[in-house]
């Protein structure tokens, strides 16, 4: 690979508006191209995966992402929601049909789960967190991460889990979100890693 098709395979694009493939596929076709988001248009992704399988040099296969949060076609609870069960098992079998929903649309990476620790309720994403507890959001993360993968990502109804998001954004300060956060070490490191 080039230098420039290296950095290619870390560039996304937003592929939610009208015909992706018209204003992607050059892009794909040239290596410049890693990723697609936010669309679940399963001709729009069977297309775009064509182009980058066939048309491109490289003929790697794109990484179709999506926000899989909370399930996909059929809906399950929020995450906080999630949280109240203490039931790793039932988060487990959750994110696990959210995967079978998601990989029909050629959805194969979510953006889930969101282990934030999370004390605030003023902040308007604590319903994607588990809440306030290290060790649960520790436990339920795992238990969501192994139902949207699996035991092998090479499985086809397997998609990868992208956990979120970097240390210490739950804590933002005011409840607002992409707001300063003022942690102490010793919190940074017991609660927030």
């Amino acid at each position: 690979m080039t230098v420039a098709e290296k950095i290619g395979q870390l560039v996304q694009s937003d592929a939610r508006y009208g015909y992706p493939p018209d204003y992607l596929g050059d892009a794909i076709r040239a290596g410049q191209l890693g990723a697609v988001l936010n669309t679940s248009n399963v001709a729009h992704v069977n297309e775009l995966q064509r182009i980058a399988m066939e048309e491109s040099r490289l003929s790697i296969p794109l990484l179709v992402g999506r926000d899989v949060i909370h399930g996909f076609a059929t809906v399950a609870p929020i995450p906080l929601g999630q949280a109240a069960t203490w039931n790793p098992h039932l988060v487990q079998a959750g994110a696990r049909a959210a995967a079978l929903e998601a990989c029909c649309t050629g959805i194969n990476w979510t953006f889930a789960p969101m282990i934030d620790i999370t004390r605030d309720p003023r902040w308007g994403r604590i319903a994607e967190s588990f809440g306030e507890d290290p060790l649960l959001a520790s436990r339920l993360g795992v238990a969501m991460v192994r139902g949207f993968q699996t035991d092998d990502l090479m499985q086809p109804t397997a998609i990868a889990a992208c956990a979120k998001h970097f240390a210490a954004y739950g804590a933002t300060e005011g409840g607002r979100d992409y707001s300063a956060t003022q942690v102490p070490e010793n919190e940074l490191r017991n609660v927030h890693l």
